[in-house]
């Protein structure tokens, strides 16, 4: 922190998409700039670029070299790319994926080193950014792995409810793989200890939902909630999880028992994803549960068809930055009220 505001680390993500618009219209509300210190990671050109191509000429950064230049009611820029880059409005360049890499990787290194406080990424293009330095299917797996964690959960988190998903970015045929009795209880203990540590809920409700069609039918339509999803939640609930479950996903959305939990977790990305945009009203978060550090995004893509047109909502993004903040200030405080207040007797004192 820089004296009483936290600083807020943010990438740039694909500069050929709605990134910096939604980064510029997110920062142009001061509100923002009474809990925090903004310092995007990114390019001052192409920053530039897309200011004077959206007319958004109001604003303005304060390029400066290090973290620790930034002034508060600011927004700063640290330069992470060559004066070579350059911006193709809607396309998918390798120039765009090596520039939201730089950003990502300069970003990452100052959050582990405690130079920012928490951390925004703006959407990145999954595609152009592999590389031989990035070979991961996201933001979540990358951080998984700069930050040795021992398990990390992505929670979709919007007005209505919070879902996390066990599998990721995997292919339909291969989820059954990876829907075992370990891999659903690992995520049932982050999804419960960040419900409790970083939305500082009590006594949290979390919600199961099955595989297969019906959550199995009893063993007649698959065996994954028999042998897998059952037995994991039961060794939760040894634990004193309060978790239930398991339950037919389209019932479920359906009559809207979501709403009845303080989080859902579902089996693979689409099962969680799909019921989760279609309900959002006005955008959502995603939260990477688990991590050491931080880190929240927009629910949204680069969103290449609309870059450039000044269409691009910032309320996503912006309700990222203050669930950022807000999980910071709710860590820190379960830190302090779980620290034991008494200080240890130096007996030869007495």
């Amino acid at each position: 922190m820089k004296g009483d505001k936290i600083l807020l680390g943010i990438t740039q993500g694909d500069i050929n998409g709605i990134g910096y618009e939604v980064i510029i219209k997110a920062l142009s509300d001061i509100r923002i700039y009474d809990f925090c210190i903004p310092v995007v990671y990114g390019s001052p050109k192409v920053a530039a670029y897309h200011r004077k191509a959206l007319n958004l000429e109001n604003f303005n950064f304060n390029t400066v070299r290090g973290v620790e230049e930034a002034a508060p009611k600011r927004a700063s820029i640290i330069n992470c790319t060559d004066d070579t880059v350059r911006v193709e409005l809607g396309k998918s360049t390798p120039v765009a994926g090596e520039a939201s890499y730089r950003a990502l990787e300069a970003a990452a290194q100052d959050l582990a080193q405690n130079r920012i406080d928490v951390l925004v990424t703006a959407p990145i293009n999954k595609a152009n950014i592999q590389s031989d330095k990035f070979q991961y299917t996201g933001h979540t797996e990358f951080l998984e792995s700069q930050f040795n964690s021992a398990g990390v959960l992505m929670l979709m988190i919007n007005e209505l409810f919070r879902i996390g998903v066990v599998t990721t970015h995997l292919p339909i045929h291969k989820i059954n793989e990876y829907i075992t009795r370990d891999s659903v209880l690992n995520k049932l203990r982050i999804l419960h200890r960040s419900l409790l540590v970083d939305f500082r809920i009590t006594s949290p409700r979390i919600a199961v939902l099955g595989l297969n069609p019906h959550a199995g039918d009893n063993g007649l339509i698959g065996e994954e909630e028999l042998k897998e999803i059952i037995p994991a939640i039961d060794a939760a609930r040894s634990e004193n999880i309060m978790v239930f479950g398991p339950f037919p996903a389209d019932g479920f959305f359906g009559n809207a028992m979501y709403l009845k939990f303080d989080a859902v977790l579902a089996m693979y990305h689409d099962q969680g994803l799909i019921p989760f945009k279609a309900l959002t009203v006005e955008g959502g978060v995603n939260y990477t549960a688990g991590l050491p550090i931080v880190r929240t995004s927009p629910s949204h893509g680069t969103a290449f068809d609309i870059a450039g047109k000044g269409e691009a909502s910032p309320d996503s993004f912006r309700k990222a930055i203050y669930m950022a903040c807000d999980i910071y200030k709710n860590r820190k405080e379960y830190t302090e009220i779980s620290d034991n207040p008494l200080k240890s007797i130096d007996v030869s004192e007495i």
